[in-house]
């Protein structure tokens, strides 16, 4: 019985870190964000169809670990103006609103009104499976304005904690997805970052909205550091740290 108490703990203390090691940051620079997956994702090119229809062109980044599933998909909006104008040249005779020359809060086409309700469509699709909404709030990630969601599926009682935001006319959705009696996933939801084109995590003085910031309404906020992950936070863990908080009592 000894023996095999002490060949039990050797294990235990082999697997242990083994698993922590399973989970590492993913940075991409390609698609401006940082998060961390089980493993190295795999990337799936894509499109999505917007709200109003038009066919933009995205990514998936998904990673499984047992029977939990992430995932990251990012929508490319920066080509929505030219398929607006080119939509605006086939307007309907009478409809003075998609024309070419609409005014500057609707654009040709329609397309700053597409942009603009992004968010809230990405929300909406995620509401129309089968699962039952446990909580919906807005919040933010490193100051990037969004909506935190969890959900319950109807089905197999699995859970989803997501996040929806848009930053620079991209739109990110992550998602975790866990069954019935695992932890809920909300260490990968929180964990979302931002980064330029070199890597470095970005982090607003104030609230960033792309309706407003990303689109050029007003100018980008200031940055106040790297945010979390590479070249700032370390040693956090997550949740903790001055910006606790949220329906995911997660890091901000």
């Amino acid at each position: 019985m000894r023996m095999t108490t002490l060949v039990f703990a050797l294990v235990l203390s082999v697997s242990g870190p083994a698993a922590a090691q399973e989970w590492e940051e993913y940075v991409n620079t390609q698609d401006g964000f940082k998060v961390n997956f089980p493993g190295q994702p795999k990337v799936t090119e894509t499109t999505w169809k917007s709200q109003l229809d038009y066919i933009l062109p995205a990514r998936v980044y998904s990673a499984e670990r047992g029977r939990e599933h992430y995932s990251m998909t990012v929508v490319d909006y920066t080509g929505l103006e030219q398929q607006g104008i080119e939509r605006s040249k086939t307007c309907p005779p009478g409809n003075a609103q998609c024309r070419a020359n609409a005014g500057p809060t609707i654009g040709p086409g329609y397309w700053k009104q597409d942009e603009r309700g992004a968010i809230v469509y990405a929300t909406f699709k995620l509401l129309q499976r089968d699962v039952k909404l446990t909580s919906l709030a807005w919040e933010w990630q490193d100051m990037v304005e969004g909506h935190f969601i969890q959900l319950t599926n109807n089905a197999d009682q699995s859970r989803t904690f997501a996040y929806i935001a848009m930053h620079e006319n991209k739109l990110y959705i992550a998602e975790g997805t866990v069954p019935k009696g695992y932890p809920e996933p909300g260490l990968f939801q929180q964990s979302m970052g931002w980064v330029d084109k070199d890597g470095k995590g970005i982090r607003y003085q104030t609230i960033y909205s792309n309706a407003y910031h990303g689109m050029g309404v007003y100018p980008k906020p200031p940055i106040a550091g790297a945010g979390r992950g590479r070249g700032a936070g370390a040693g956090t863990p997550p949740g903790g740290g001055a910006d606790a908080g949220g329906p995911a009592g997660g890091r901000r």
